[in-house]
C-alpha cells in the first residue's frame, strides 16, 4: 500500500519525497532525480528529511535486526570525550634507543645483497628486536583494543625521501607486514598533499587526497590504514577519528530503524567508470567483532568534483536520511588529533570512520602524509563475504598487484593515473 504524503512537508529546502513504498526518486523526462544529499553534510536538510519522514513514516522498526546486538560493550566504544587533551591515551613515545635502533635497521637494509627497494622490507630485512614488543602491542590495541595508536618521535627530515619510506615500512611491519594496492596502477604508497600548481596547469579539480579541502567522515578500502607526517600545514590538516562502535551504539538506542537501513544490500555505489556500479551493504556484522562500517561518501552522493554518472541509479530519501545520521553521530563522538611532524597514526579501518579539516600550506610549512594500507594476517578481522572482492583488490595476487610502483617523492597528479579507483572520501 502506498504511503500519503503529509500535507505540508517540512522538507522544504530538497526535492520533493516520492510516494513510492521505498522513497526512491523518480525518473522525470530522462533525468533521474536525486535526493537533496551533499558530498559535505548539511544539517539543516538533515534535519528536514528527518521530520517529513517521521511524519511519512511513523511506524518504523522499533528494534535492531534479528542477530544484530542491543549494544556494544567494548573497548572500541569510544567517545571524544573520553580522551584527554593531550591525547596521553593513545600517544606511543618512541625514545632515544628506539631511534638509535631504526637507524641501525635502515643501515642494515641498505647494505643487504641485491637491488633491494621498498617491496623488500620485512620484519626479516628491518630488525627492531628491542623495539619489536612495543609495535606487536600497537597491533593487538588496533585489532582488539581502541582501534587507534598515534606513534610520536620519528624524525622525517634526517632521512632522504627513499629513506622515510624505508624506515616507514620497517616499522609498520611489525603492526601489519602485508601491503595493499592503492589504485589499477599498483600504486603501493600515497603521498597526500594538495597539488595547487597542477589544478592551476590542469583546469581540473582533483580528488580529496590532492587537495586541501575538508573530507567527511568515510572509511578507505583498507584494513589497517596508516598516515605518516612527513610534514604538516601551517593552518588546519586536524584528523578526526570516530568509533564505528559508538555510533552504532548511538542509532541503535535512538534510530534502530536507521540500522536496517544500513545493513540492506541495495546501497548503490558509482565505480566512476562508465556509468558502472554495484550495490552492497554499508554496515557489516563482522565475525567475533561485531557492527562496522565500510563505506566512503562520494561513491553513495557524488560530488561537484565527481559527478554521478547519468546512467548510475539514485540513492533513496531514506538511505539520504540514514547516511547523514552516521556522519551526524561521528561528528558527536569524534577525538580530535594534531598530528605534528613525524607522527605516525596508525588505525583499524573498520573500527574507525575518518576525517580531516581543510588547510592552508604556506612557505616550508606543507601538509604531507605518507598512506599505506595494511594487513596484518595472524590479527584480521574476518572480511565479510560482501567485501571479498574490495579485499582481493586491495590485497590479492593479481596483475594489478605485479606491478608493484613505488612513488619516492610524490605521486603523481590525479589527471595522469591511468586507472583510478574510489578509494576514500
Amino acid at each position: 500500500m502506498t504511503a500519503t504524503m503529509p500535507q505540508t512537508c517540512p522538507l522544504t529546502s530538497a526535492p520533493k519525497l516520492s510516494t513510492n513504498k521505498d522513497l526512491a526518486p523518480a525518473a522525470v523526462q530522462g533525468d533521474i532525480q536525486r535526493p537533496d544529499i551533499s558530498w559535505f553534510p548539511d544539517r539543516k536538510i538533515f534535519l528536514n528529511r528527518v521530520e517529513a519522514l517521521r511524519l511519512l513514516y511513523p511506524d518504523r522498526p522499533t528494534t535492531v535486526p534479528n542477530g544484530w546486538p542491543a549494544q556494544l560493550n567494548m573497548a572500541r566504544a569510544w567517545s571524544g570525550s573520553d580522551f584527554s587533551a593531550d591525547g596521553k591515551e593513545y600517544i606511543v613515545q618512541l625514545d632515544k634507543a628506539n631511534l638509535i635502533e631504526i637507524d641501525e635497521a635502515l643501515a642494515n637494509f641498505k647494505v643487504l645483497p641485491g637491488n633491494l627497494g621498498p617491496d623488500d622490507v620485512s620484519k626479516r630485512t628491518f630488525p627492531l628486536p628491542s623495539l619489536k614488543a612495543r609495535l606487536e602491542a600497537i597491533a593487538q590495541e588496533i585489532h582488539n583494543g581502541r582501534g587507534f595508536v598515534v606513534l610520536r618521535g620519528l624524525q622525517p627530515d634526517k632521512w632522504t625521501n627513499m629513506e622515510n619510506i624505508l624506515v616507514y615500512l620497517g616499522v609498520t611491519s611489525y603492526i601489519a607486514e602485508k601491503r595493499g594496492m592503492q589504485d589499477f596502477d599498483g600504486r603501493m604508497i600515497l603521498h597526500i598533499q594538495a597539488v595547487v600548481e597542477d589544478v592551476k596547469k590542469h583546469g581540473a579539480m582533483p580528488n580529496s587526497p590532492y587537495v586541501a579541502r575538508a573530507q567527511p567522515f568515510h572509511t578507505d578500502l583498507c584494513d589497517i590504514l596508516s598516515l605518516y607526517a612527513l610534514n604538516t600545514a601551517q593552518y588546519g590538516g586536524e584528523s578526526f577519528l570516530a568509533s564505528s562502535a559508538q555510533i552504532y551504539n548511538e542509532l541503535a538506542a535512538t534510530r534502530p530503524d536507521i540500522i536496517h537501513a544500513l545493513i540492506k544490500d541495495d546501497w548503490i555505489f558509482d565505480e566512476f567508470w562508465q556509468g558502472q556500479y554495484h550495490t552492497r551493504p554499508l554496515l557489516y556484522n563482522f565475525e567475533s567483532q561485531g557492527p562496522a562500517f565500510q563505506f566512503s561518501r562520494r561513491p553513495l552522493t557524488g560530488s561537484h568534483f565527481s559527478p554521478h554518472h547519468p546512467d548510475v541509479p539514485a540513492m533513496t530519501e531514506i538511505q539520504a536520511e540514514a547516511l547523514d545520521a552516521v556522519f551526524f553521530a561521528a561528528q558527536k563522538h569524534k577525538v580530535e588529533i594534531k598530528l605534528q611532524k613525524g607522527d605516525v597514526m596508525i588505525f583499524n579501518n573498520f573500527a574507525m570512520l575518518h576525517a580531516r579539516s581543510s588547510f592552508s600550506d604556506e612557505g616550508d610549512q606543507r601538509r604531507h602524509m605518507l598512506r599505506l594500507w595494511l594487513r596484518n594476517e595472524e590479527l584480521m578481522w574476518k572480511t565479510p563475504r560482501e567485501l571479498e572482492r574490495l579485499s582481493w583488490e586491495c590485497y590479492g595476487d593479481h596483475e594489478w598487484r605485479a606491478k608493484s610502483v613505488w612513488d619516492i617523492e610524490r605521486s603523481p597528479p590525479e589527471l595522469r593515473v591511468k586507472y583510478r579507483r574510489a578509494s576514500c572520501a
